[in-house]
C-alpha cells in the first residue's frame, strides 16, 4: 500500500515577511562586523550636515549604496546570493525559512527544487522588486501564494504536515 501524499499548507504573505526579516536581520548582525572592519562607513556621529542639508544628505545616501570596487559587490551582491542559495539547496529554505517551518518545493512534483530553479527563483527577486514590490505582494493575492519569483522558477512555499501529526489527525479526537 502507498503511503498518502502529505497535506500541503501554502505559505502566505505574512509568514514570509516574518521570515525575511529574519533573514535580514541575521545578514545585518553577521555582515555588518565585516563591512565595518573592511570600510570605515560613517556612523551616526560622522554624518555632518546630512540631517540639516538635502544635497548633503542625498549625497551620503548616493555613496551608500554606489558600489565602490571589488569588495563592495562581494559583499553586497555576490556572498548573499550564494548564501541563500546555498541555504535553498541544503536545507530548501533560508534560516527564517526554518523559523516558521516553511520549506520550498517543486511546484509540480512538491520534491526538491533544481538548482537552475533556485537561479532562477533568486532572479526572480529584482524582478520582483524593481516592479515597486508588486512582484512580492502578489504573494498575497495568489491562490497557491506564489510571488513572481516563485511563478518564474516553478516553485511553492509550503509548510508539509509532517506523518505522526496525520496519524494522530486522521484518527479522530481521543477516545476516554
Amino acid at each position: 500500500m502507498t503511503e498518502p501524499a502529505p497535506k500541503v499548507e501554502y505559505v502566505g504573505f505574512w509568514p514570509r515577511v516574518v521570515a525575511s526579516v529574519i533573514d535580514m536581520l541575521l545578514s545585518a548582525f553577521l555582515l555588518t562586523p565585516i563591512i565595518n572592519a573592511i570600510y570605515s562607513r560613517p556612523g551616526p556621529a560622522n554624518l555632518g550636515g546630512a540631517f540639516s542639508d538635502p544635497e548633503a544628505a542625498s549625497n551620503l545616501l548616493l555613496d551608500a549604496v554606489t558600489p565602490h570596487g571589488t569588495a563592495d559587490v562581494l559583499l553586497d551582491y555576490v556572498i548573499p546570493a550564494a548564501v541563500v542559495i546555498l541555504f535553498w539547496l541544503a536545507r530548501q529554505a533560508t534560516p527564517g525559512k526554518m523559523v516558521i517551518g516553511a520549506r520550498i518545493v517543486d511546484a509540480t512534483t512538491l520534491g526538491k527544487p533544481s538548482m537552475g530553479q533556485l537561479l532562477v527563483r533568486y532572479l526572480g527577486y529584482y524582478v520582483g522588486f524593481f516592479s515597486l514590490g508588486l512582484g512580492f505582494f502578489w504573494v498575497g493575492w495568489d491562490a497557491r501564494k506564489q510571488g513572481w519569483h516563485d511563478k518564474m522558477a516553478g516553485t511553492l512555499v509550503v509548510r508539509t504536515q509532517r506523518r505522526d501529526e496525520r496519524s494522530t489527525n486522521d484518527q479522530g479526537p481521543p477516545k476516554s
